[in-house]
């Protein structure tokens, strides 16, 4: 499935801007497209209003813009290898607005304009309407779907039209609505890291109705694993993690869709396997696959759930609870901002073998940390429930929790975004799609 994603409340904005007029208005955006296993995701770098000077043409049924308005973006665009989505309305729908055949006929003429020039493919339009919107890619088609990312995962346009009337679900849909189970249906989640908090946080997934997963873990069971991995039994030492939750996922849900890769985030190939998921978790206990993912949520416009719980103890006895779950998407505050990211770790996450075998800051192994399952599960109920109020709309609007479990007490966080931040800023990897690389281990 192609994508076009807005940031924050820009669709929103767009929309309304466009729909003021009762005459068919245009607008362009320039996107950075980023390719996927099947399609491509275009995200909206820049939004451009032409003024009533730019157009050729104009009444409540049709508009064309001039030539000369259109030739400098798509100039911009090719020197800076960004796609083009040309945007118009139907200001007088009445239901979703449909491409008609004048827009064919315009798509056609846009289409052998910008193949004189050279411009890469993956162009699309969109047509806004009062009651709705329609995408697809230019002069064809196929689908795009419309979504807005931001403190929420709005899904805003999307051809496929699942069946989720399934009577499993009834004390479900009497929480959240028919339509907030037909979202789960839809979309595809990735998990990295299958342990302790990644097994909880599928086996909650497959039973709200999730049914598209990418399940990414480098590790096989361990028999200390198998007090707390959700899914296992004695015989799968040895076995990988993924494995092991594809199988559980698939004993709640049996046509669940599961890509299971036995592999590490720390090697930019896998990592950006994730560019084929709507929304991700984030269950690593590592720095350097944490910073990782961090840059992958703000520079692909995916939003993320990380999660994490520490048990501190002096001779036997435990002396700090401390859990973290915090949401990574545009307009929030990554990681980096926050400060929660070591770079030592994250160069020692990265190095070869051989690197960390002659680096002379970083001797020995790290002992392992504990680990109980009810408060792993704590920390993965935490996510998902802020899952469930970014993708569904249920009312939950916290987005960075900190819990306390010696006091028991849940505290809600406000995080400050650096407008600097190398990250999440604008000056930084956001939204820079395949133009940037991410972190990778070196080989």
């Amino acid at each position: 499935m192609n994508d076009l994603v807005f940031l924050h409340d820009s669709f929103d904005k767009l929309r309304a801007d466009l729909l003021r007029s009762k005459l068919e208005t245009c607008a362009i955006l320039l996107t950075n497209a980023a390719s996927k296993n099947e399609g491509t995701r275009l995200l909206v770098k820049q939004v451009e209003l032409p003024s009533e000077g730019a157009y050729a043409e104009r009444t409540q049924y049709s508009a064309q813009l001039k030539p000369e308005y259109i030739a400098p973006l798509v100039k911009r665009a090719k020197v800076q290898r960004q796609a083009l989505v040309f945007v118009h309305t139907h200001p007088g729908a009445t239901s979703t607005p449909h491409f008609s055949p004048i827009d064919d006929r315009g798509e056609q003429v846009l289409e052998k304009f910008l193949k004189m020039r050279e411009v890469a493919p993956s162009h699309a339009a969109l047509v806004l309407g009062p009651d709705g919107c329609s995408a697809r890619l230019l002069n064809s088609n196929i689908p795009v779907r419309v979504i807005q990312v931001g403190v929420n995962l709005d899904v805003i346009y999307d051809p496929i039209d699942p069946d989720a009337n399934d009577p499993i679900f009834d004390r479900q849909v009497r929480a959240f609505g028919q339509q907030g189970q037909e979202i789960l249906k839809k979309l595809t989640i990735g998990i990295v890291g299958l342990g302790g908090t990644g097994s909880v946080v599928a086996q909650q997934l497959a039973y709200l109705g999730v049914e598209k997963y990418l399940l990414v873990d480098p590790d096989n069971v361990e028999a200390s694993n198998l007090n707390r991995l959700v899914g296992t039994t004695p015989t799968d030492t040895g076995k990988s993690k993924v494995g092991i939750a594809e199988r559980y996922i698939k004993s709640i849900r049996p046509y669940a869709k599961v890509v299971a890769v036995q592999g590490s985030v720390l090697d930019a190939k896998t990592a950006r396997m994730l560019v084929d998921t709507d929304f991700f978790f984030c269950c690593t206990d590592s720095h350097g696959s944490r910073a990782v993912l961090n840059q992958l949520a703000y520079q692909y416009f995916l939003p993320c759930i990380d999660m994490g719980i520490s048990i501190s103890s002096k001779k036997s006895t435990v002396t700090h609870i401390t859990g973290r779950v915090q949401m990574l998407s545009p307009g929030l505050a990554c990681l980096t901002c926050a400060g929660l990211l070591d770079a030592d770790a994250i160069r020692y996450d990265l190095m070869s073998s051989y690197q960390r075998q002659t680096d002379p800051y970083f001797i020995g192994n790290g002992q392992p940390e504990p680990a109980v399952i009810s408060l792993n599960s704590t920390m993965a109920s935490l996510a998902v429930t802020m899952f469930l109020g970014a993708a569904i709309g249920i009312p939950s609007e916290a987005r960075y929790q900190i819990y306390n479990g010696m006091a028991g007490k849940i505290r809600i966080i406000t995080g400050i975004a650096d407008q600097k931040c190398i990250v999440c800023s604008r000056l930084g990897a956001l939204g820079r799609g395949d133009e940037w690389p991410l972190p990778a281990r070196q080989a």
